[in-house]
């Protein structure tokens, strides 16, 4: 397969809102703001460096568009707004979530809803109001949700196998028609006590008590490696959305096949299937991240340390094109034809040479500066 017939979906993309007049809980808004920026700011070719003032912004719906279907081979991509609620808006807002899709219904192929489970009944509510706002655009593709919660002045975890906070979430989100939930896993987000919310294993409970449902581990093999491929070769409802992989594959390829590999070692190369692309953008630019993983191979001696039972082969074009969009079209009932046709003739149909990395940021005013 030619380099140029990869199609490339990216299952998350987020127009952040870092800038300081959205921090609701200031010390811990700060340190995942110095997180992020410290993952746009350290891209191993300068040329996709981002300085910290410029990361620091309210990113528009405009400039992510641009970033990802001017200044690099991404073809769509599914926004998700998030309940991060250090940050007045939740980080990246359901309003931008939803301007995208009426902006750029070609590109933005659908969205996700969030709620924080803590929150009880209303969630539940929270919920139902958004799933009828992503009516006109076809429905929520899934429901967005993290371990931790920031509510009432208090900082709290709680885990997927809890029958009185996640499942009622689960129960409601199968009632409105949604049969995928994702979970922010494997990267803390503060630096406090959070005890193992982060780790996957609780995915256990959840995929046995509502088989219906699909779960993404989000950043799964960030950490927790086993845990996850365990997870993977055991539930046939269990799916890793890589987000932040895409980092790892762009600065360390040989990392990115000992984690490939390593969530592949009990189940087999059927795992590969279960795995799709995600960058996060704009946490880090995504050029460099599909060229990276369009280019990535097993390196040999790696392949005869993994596969459990049996032999891992090398990966194929045929396995890329299913992580790049072919297997989450499959769990999501997306026609990925129909989304190629759709294209044709839109505001972006018109690339072919890439503009540069970042020019599409607008320049900071010097009030925001």
């Amino acid at each position: 397969m030619a380099d140029k017939d990869f199609f490339v979906l990216d299952a998350v993309v987020h127009p952040f809102n870092f800038d300081k007049s959205n921090y609701a809980e200031p010390e811990g808004a700060r340190a995942m703001a110095e997180m992020a920026a410290a993952f746009a700011s350290t891209a191993a070719d300068e040329g996709y460096q981002l300085d910290r003032e410029l990361f620091m912004r309210d990113w528009t719906v405009d400039e992510l568009a641009n970033i990802l279907f001017r200044e690099s081979r991404t073809d769509a991509a599914v926004i998700m707004s998030l309940p991060v609620f250090s940050f007045k808006d939740g980080l990246s807002s359901l309003e931008k979530s939803l301007d995208a899709l009426e902006r750029y219904p070609t590109r933005f192929v659908g969205g996700y809803a969030c709620v924080d489970p803590m929150r009880g009944k209303d969630a539940l509510v929270e919920l139902e109001r958004q799933v009828e706002l992503f009516k006109p655009y076809g429905g929520a593709l899934g429901l967005k949700m993290y371990p931790a919660s920031w509510h009432d002045g208090k900082i709290e975890s709680w885990k997927m196998n809890d029958p009185k906070i996640a499942y009622p979430v689960i129960e409601k989100a199968l009632e409105l028609g949604l049969r995928h939930v994702a979970v922010h896993k494997s990267i803390p987000i503060e630096p406090i006590e959070f005890g193992d919310a982060f780790n996957p294993s609780d995915f256990e409970g959840a995929a046995v008590h509502f088989p219906e449902m699909n779960f993404e581990i989000v950043h799964g093999g960030v950490a927790f490696i086993e845990e996850t491929a365990l997870l993977l070769a055991r539930f046939p409802n269990i799916y890793v959305n890589m987000e932040n992989l895409n980092m790892v594959v762009a600065r360390r390829p040989r990392v990115m096949a000992q984690i490939m590999l390593g969530l592949m070692h009990e189940g087999g190369q059927a795992v590969m299937q279960k795995l799709f692309w995600g960058t996060g953008t704009t946490q880090y630019h995504p050029r460099p991240c599909v060229e990276a993983m369009k280019a990535f191979t097993f390196p040999e001696d790696l392949l005869e340390r993994y596969g459990l039972y049996i032999p891992l082969e090398q990966i194929t074009d045929e396995d890329k094109q299913g992580l790049f969009a072919g297997n989450f079209c499959r769990l999501h009932g997306l026609d990925l034809d129909a989304i190629k046709a759709g294209q044709r003739g839109d505001a972006f149909s018109d690339v072919t040479e890439l503009e540069a990395p970042w020019s599409n940021a607008r320049p900071l005013t010097p009030a925001a500066a």
